[in-house]
């Protein structure tokens, strides 16, 4: 029997008969990706536009996924010099305001490299080893990927309503 056609950018589906590391990080880079397709080729006037009552808009959800790259892996599991865990929900709501200057490209170089020193970190580690959470008391890697796919994938839907709002495209490829 012929192998089924599969799309490669579907990593997911690639990873269908991985261990579960590899299914967890493929589903959470699918989801990263998806973000930054659906905020590629537009204007920053169109990323920066307000089409929902609340702070959300594309460039936004960069910048607040940047920062919930950070928070979670570098932050948890190997901190470097002036990284502070963030802890309130106002430091997370503030992370959807864009300051003055910043603009799609920064916000997508960011999140991009905010993701790549996650997987750097991740790697180090294994799925079981566990951390001080200054709410949770202790988290685990696996649990933390796990909440990253979520909190991404949450995330990737809402770009997904800003873009289909912004100029029609829908999918996520």
């Amino acid at each position: 029997m012929a192998e089924p056609a599969i799309d490669p950018t579907l990593g997911p589906v690639l990873a269908r008969t991985g261990d579960e590391r590899a299914i967890l990080e493929s589903f959470l880079d699918f989801h990263r990706a998806t973000v930054l397709r659906k905020a590629s080729r537009l204007s920053d006037a169109e990323a920066t536009r307000r089409l929902v009552p609340s702070r959300t808009t594309l460039a936004g959800l960069l910048k607040h996924l940047a920062l919930v790259e950070r928070n979670w892996l570098p932050c948890l599991f190997a901190p470097g010099p002036g990284d502070v865990y963030l802890t309130s929900e106002a430091d997370a709501e503030a992370s959807f305001t864009l300051d003055p200057g910043e603009t799609l490209d920064g916000l997508a170089a960011a999140y991009r490299a905010a993701c790549d020193r996650s997987r750097a970190v991740a790697a180090r580690f294994d799925l079981d080893h566990v951390v001080p959470h200054p709410q949770l008391g202790e988290v685990s890697l696996r649990w933390v990927l796990v909440h990253l796919v979520e909190e991404t994938a949450r995330h990737a839907g809402h770009a997904d309503i800003l873009r289909e709002l912004t100029d029609g495209e829908t999918g996520a490829i």
